[in-house]
């Protein structure tokens, strides 16, 4: 967009001039969950607005910059460093993100201190400190973009949760981080919580904090598809109900259990579509689908009556004891 088609940043946001910092946060992530890339895939126009929001929060959300804004409008990057007096221009994009990026929001508890270094020892050093670079130059760099693996279980992927860190910067600052993670998260989901990463040079805007999710292994449940949307479980059907057609119990993530009907003669193996009652498409309101997967489980601790039905059975069938006809 060039400088001269430029929309002015309020207008942009949809906020009046005399609009509060809350007001502002308020109408960004409005209008972000509307325009993210991931529910508009393939949408140029919606990149365009994504990335032209961003741009505007990234100055009207900084006090500082907002000043300056308001004084010199989009000129305001080149008239204050030809004043002597290099400050970044702001430009955080949330429109840079991948179709496996969610971006989310998190909330901060300061106990101290600026918001520099904030994840300098994050998780107890585990994603190691921040670059401190002495700035000798008038360009303002955006900071390091920074990754944490998390570990959630299925029940909160299907509810979605959040995890609250607690963090140390170098000065010996403690803070807290809430970070929400959707619902529907799948393993790869990389969400993103904007400005929480590495600090920006020169005044450039701060990087981003990147969580990494990873969905434990359930018991029950076994995800398929790109998304991990649609589920599948297994579910023990006994081989006269198999045969003769009845009902079974199907788990579902919600921790109910859904009746569901078994045609006569169903084989070991069947899937059966329970529509909309998967996970939840992250982003999107809608579910994915559970298919119960016939599982036949032949009885045990037969009475002799019982072994003469079946050896009945078997010779009305044309199959004789201990023999076995191919499927």
């Amino acid at each position: 967009m060039a400088p001269s088609t430029r929309r002015d940043y309020y207008a942009v946001l949809g906020v009046p001039r005399t609009a509060s910092d809350k007001d502002v946060k308020t109408a960004y992530r409005k209008q972000a969950r509307k325009l993210h890339p991931d529910l508009n895939p393939g949408d140029k126009a919606a990149e365009a607005q994504f990335k032209e929001i961003g741009e505007a929060y990234g100055v009207l959300s900084d006090a500082d910059k907002r000043k300056k804004y308001d004084r010199w409008g989009h000129d305001w990057e080149k008239i204050d460093q030809a004043g002597g007096s290099p400050f970044g221009a702001g430009r955080s994009t949330p429109g840079g993100t991948r179709s496996r990026t969610y971006t989310s929001t998190a909330s901060t508890g300061d106990f101290g201190g600026s918001d520099d270094d904030l994840f300098e020892q994050l998780f107890g050093g585990a994603m190691g400190g921040r670059a401190r670079v002495r700035a000798n130059t008038a360009r303002p760099q955006k900071g390091a973009d920074l990754e944490q693996p998390v570990e959630i279980t299925l029940e909160e992927a299907f509810a979605g949760t959040q995890r609250t860190f607690t963090v140390q910067t170098a000065r010996g600052e403690t803070r807290t981080v809430e970070v929400k993670i959707p619902a529907g998260a799948y393993d790869g989901l990389r969400v993103r919580v904007a400005g929480k990463g590495g600090a920006g040079i020169a005044s450039g805007p701060d990087g981003d904090l990147f969580l990494v999710v990873a969905v434990q292994q359930h018991p029950q449940f076994s995800r398929e598809g790109r998304d991990g949307a649609d589920l599948r479980a297994q579910v023990p059907t006994p081989l006269y109900t198999a045969v003769l057609g009845g009902e079974v119990m199907v788990p579902t993530p919600k921790g109910t259990r859904l009746a569901l009907r078994v045609p006569p003669e169903t084989s070991s193996g069947t899937r059966i579509r329970l529509a909309g009652q998967g996970m939840p498409r992250v982003g999107s309101g809608e579910r994915g689908d559970l298919y119960a997967e016939i599982v036949i489980q032949a009885p045990r601790n037969l009475s002799p009556r019982e072994r003469e039905l079946f050896g009945e059975l078997a010779s009305l069938r044309g199959a004789g004891a201990g023999t076995a006809t191919p499927a």
